[in-house]
């Protein structure tokens, strides 16, 4: 067996932690031992053991002299957990292949440099770019220090996301929504605007599946919810945070905040809006790594002609409306050059739906 065929073995067990370790990556780790895998692991949820710790846990033999894959370069930092690359030399592992650095300041090129200065051999950059799409919010997280934001809507074949009316229950089929609420467990913040909130009543939780439930945000300038949106309700269940430009000192934020929702106060743009790549700076530094945003099409478009979404997941439902509400906006274009490029990873079929998971270029 190859680098790589063991480097995907890794990959999978990386897989199993995906929607439970943010901010922290999804990592898997083997440690190989005369041809044979003796130990394996992976990264289940922020705050617990490493997948390095958990392989060595795990092996069921002596791990001297063994080979370790993981996904991911160890850590060499004291963080909630110990430095992965102390009990690597502890064990005398020999030799540690490595899918991609870690783009964590604290860690990257730290981690592999210790290893080579205590003798173990390290080979890096196998199935490099697997293993950076693989964790591609936590690398960009690591690297802009903003969230990577998902954008995502159902649409009908004809490009309308609601009736003239508004009515919008439900254009997809219940497939996708399960789909869609499965997205929600995989994201730390799920996002929409007011009028989606005032139109739709939306509760933003998880309950088509097992899940965790992302922090619900609501942007909102000038605090026109109301005290019954079920945003505002169940809030030990999933928490809510109000993005708004209004001030502490406004009647309307102390009302909202007795609800125990979080009023957070953002710069406003000229239209007198919050300012969404404020409110993402903000959200970067309450560790929220990804936010799905759920629109509506004000939010949809502001994001795309702002260039701040690196994702976008459309459902397509085979059904025409003729009039209606469209996904997006105008975005000033009017040469089609200047059209935004999608680079299409994968389409999948959902019941009777379209699923075109694509990523902004």
């Amino acid at each position: 067996m190859n680098d790589e065929h063991y480097m995907k073995l890794a990959l999978s067990l990386a897989r199993k932690g995906r929607g439970y370790t943010s901010p922290n990556p999804m990592v898997g780790a083997l440690i190989v031992k005369d041809g044979r895998i003796i130990g394996k692991g992976y990264h289940q949820r922020c705050g617990d053991n490493h997948a390095e710790i958990n392989a060595i846990n795990n092996a069921r033999e002596d791990i001297a002299g063994s080979t370790l894959y993981v996904n991911l370069e160890p850590c060499c930092h004291h963080g909630q957990t110990p430095p992965c690359t102390e009990v690597i030399i502890k064990n005398k592992i020999s030799r540690v292949v490595i899918g991609t650095i870690d783009a964590n300041p604290l860690v990257s090129c730290r981690g592999i440099n210790l290893l080579e200065q205590n003798g173990i051999e390290v080979k890096s950059g196998v199935l490099e770019n697997e293993c950076r799409a693989l964790n591609e919010i936590f690398f960009h997280y690591m690297e802009t220090q903003t969230p990577y934001v998902t954008l995502k809507y159902a649409q009908t074949l004809d490009g309308r996301i609601a009736t003239k009316t508004g009515q919008s229950r439900w254009i997809s089929s219940d497939k996708s929504l399960r789909f869609v609420h499965k997205l929600r467990a995989q994201h730390d913040a799920i996002l929409v605007g007011i009028n989606t909130v005032l139109q739709d009543n939306p509760e933003l939780t998880v309950r088509r599946l097992r899940g965790r439930n992302p922090l619900r945000v609501v942007v909102d300038s000038n605090l026109r919810i109301l005290e019954r949106a079920r945003v505002l309700q169940n809030m030990d269940m999933a928490k809510t945070l109000i993005a708004t430009t209004k001030k502490q000192s406004d009647p309307k934020f102390k009302k909202i905040a007795a609800s125990g929702a979080f009023v957070l106060t953002c710069r406003a743009t000229e239209k007198g809006l919050v300012d969404l790549k404020d409110l993402f700076r903000k959200l970067a530094a309450r560790n929220i790594s990804s936010i799905l945003v759920e629109g509506g099409t004000r939010i949809i478009t502001s994001l795309l002609k702002k260039n701040l979404a690196q994702r976008l997941v459309v459902v397509i439902a085979p059904k025409i409306l003729g009039k209606g509400i469209e996904a997006v906006g105008d975005l000033n274009i009017r040469h089609l050059e200047k059209a935004k490029i999608l680079s299409i990873r994968k389409i999948s079929q959902s019941a009777q739906d379209i699923i075109v998971d694509c990523r902004l270029t």
